[in-house]
């Protein structure tokens, strides 16, 4: 059987003028500054003047573990967006927009897949309204300040040795992750020990996407601490004078962007911190604006519930005063199969057993979700290689978890596949029964938060940390800044810090390497295991394939 590819699916769109999308969720004309005729900014005072307008139904979808198997949360998110709105709500999905690195690496775009897409498809994976880009150089304006109040006297007496600032690009580039600069004399600075993170984990990001509008951005941009001075105290980029003119590159980056699905819904696409080294939400304009125009805003966390739907609760709800109304989680029975212990190369042969061991894995986030008092449903993902005894199994066990599986078949039929699943989200934000709740308190010792997270979102039995580290965290809530949430970095292939160990384990214990305050953003990014937080690019990257053909277009993008 052979099937159209994303790019071709994409292609073929009949897409409508950005305007007539805007006209749906009562956005006028004169409030869009549109790029092109299919996407769309969305004014600051037509955002602004949303504020006092009752909120619509909030649902999250998020996923089990990942795998290279895949699990199709984005492509979800979209397709059930789509089925809402097919069965008659006014509804809108909020999505993160991709970063270049994984697009250029391995793990692909972020624009959904097959018939539950949204598009332009190339210019959401590519370069798109040039956020990224302004973020990039925002970040790196402040490094660059930072090193040139150094070369011209360090009037803030900041200890070189003490800069926590690194700079940021929107690729994957392992050789970047440690340097040294301002080598080459004294014209050029005093040498000190740097290095880059991707853009998606920069601070700046994580900033543009907690922020409520512009005024709140400088702020935080202003709190932002770049290092220390001899004697530990904290210099911040309002220190340096370089909050205002951050704050300008930033202008139109803060605002919402405005694209549709194949099925011609509105799609908000803004902001794209990685779940696994940042919060892994998309902006938290984005998402208000929404609420305000729509009955229902579908939005993702990256990654699995363990990272995206964690923080997405514990940073990005609690900051924004947002209380979710519903979650889908997504599985697939590939994906549960590999938990089962089962090869790439068996996956499209019936495995019940396998699926069985691997729902072990789905039963912890089923577990962890409820324990934010958040209403879950579950989306099978289905593939056409999934026997309906591999699907009936995962029915049976959330069955005794309470929970409805609900087989969906979006990739392939777009809204069609996704209105049972679109009609039970509904049948459970209507019922009310969400309470939604924090893991933690702000009043919380820094190392209690990273202590509960694990031990009752991943299964550890403890957290481990040297002299040092432990030392940090006692240091920042002496400098105020105890009452933060915490932003755990580790991989996203297993609740453990060790990508292979799949399934559900236990027993095991969280290395925390380094902490990172984020004054700015509000959380301290908490490092464990391994992460990088300027990944690499695998042996045979997609950029080796990606090229123009003759006619002008894009091959090897999908």
């Amino acid at each position: 059987m052979t099937f159209a590819s994303d790019i071709e699916i994409a292609r073929a769109a009949d897409m409508k003028p950005i305007g007539e999308i805007a006209a749906k969720l009562g956005i006028p004309e004169d409030a869009l500054e549109q790029f092109g005729k299919s996407k769309a900014k969305i004014g600051a005072d037509f955002v602004a003047g949303l504020k006092n307008r009752p909120n619509g139904k909030l649902v999250l979808v998020t996923a089990i573990s990942p795998t290279p198997a895949g699990e199709g949360k984005t492509t979800t998110t979209v397709g059930l967006g789509d089925g809402l709105n097919r069965i008659g709500k006014r509804a809108a999905i909020c999505l993160r927009e991709p970063s270049l690195g994984p697009c250029f690496g391995v793990k692909g775009g972020a624009a959904g897949g097959g018939y539950a897409q949204v598009v332009p498809m190339e210019d959401i994976n590519l370069h798109f309204t040039g956020d990224f880009h302004a973020i990039t150089a925002a970040h790196n304006l402040l490094s660059a300040m930072i090193d040139n109040h150094i070369h011209w006297g360090n009037g803030l007496a900041l200890d070189p040795r003490r800069v926590t600032w690194r700079r940021v690009m929107d690729m994957n580039d392992r050789a970047l992750r440690e340097i040294v600069c301002a080598l080459g004399g004294v014209a050029n600075g005093f040498p000190r020990e740097g290095g880059f993170d991707i853009t998606v984990a920069s601070e700046v990001m994580a900033i543009l996407c907690l922020a409520t509008d512009l005024a709140d951005l400088r702020r935080r941009l202003g709190n932002i601490v770049v290092g220390y001075t001899r004697e530990k105290q904290p210099v911040t980029a309002r220190d340096l004078k370089a909050d205002g003119a951050m704050t300008v590159l930033l202008k139109d980056a803060i605002k919402p962007n405005l694209v549709q699905t194949l099925e011609n819904n509105p799609a908000f696409i803004h902001g794209g911190p990685f779940a696994n080294i940042a919060h892994g939400c998309n902006s938290v304009m984005a998402t208000q604006t929404a609420l305000k125009l729509a009955d229902y805003v579908v939005t993702e966390a990256g990654f699995g519930a363990d990272l995206g739907a964690e923080k997405f609760f514990d940073i990005k709800c609690r900051k924004a005063g947002l209380k979710p109304d519903a979650a889908v989680i997504v599985a697939t029975v590939r994906a549960l199969k590999m938990h089962g212990g089962v090869g790439r190369d068996a996956l499209t042969q019936e495995n019940v057993a396998a699926v069985t061991k691997g729902l072990e894995n789905l039963g912890r986030h089923l577990r962890n979700v409820g324990q934010f008092g958040v209403p879950a449903v579950v989306a099978i993902n289905r593939f056409v290689t999934d026997t309906d005894a591999e699907v009936e199994a995962i029915g049976r066990y959330c069955a005794d978890y309470g929970v409805v599986a609900v087989p969906c078949t979006h990739w392939a039929d777009g809204s069609k596949g996704t209105e049972t699943l679109a009609r039970k989200v509904v049948e459970i934000a209507e019922a009310g029964t969400a309470q939604f709740r924090l893991l933690y308190d702000d009043s919380m010792p820094l190392w209690e938060k990273v202590r509960t997270i694990a031990r009752t979102i991943y299964g550890a039995d403890d957290v481990i940390g040297d002299k040092v580290v432990r030392n940090h965290f006692r240091q920042y809530e002496d400098m105020g800044y105890g009452r933060l949430p915490v932003c755990m970095a580790k991989t996203q292939y297993s609740f453990s810090t060790d990508p292979n160990l799949k399934g559900a384990p236990t027993g095991h214990v969280v290395p925390v390497r380094e902490v990172r305050l984020a004054a700015g953003a509000e959380f301290l990014v908490v490092v464990c295991g391994e992460i990088m937080t300027m990944p690499g690019l695998p042996r045979h990257p997609s950029a080796e394939i990606i090229e123009m053909d003759a006619d002008g277009r894009i091959q090897g993008l999908f």
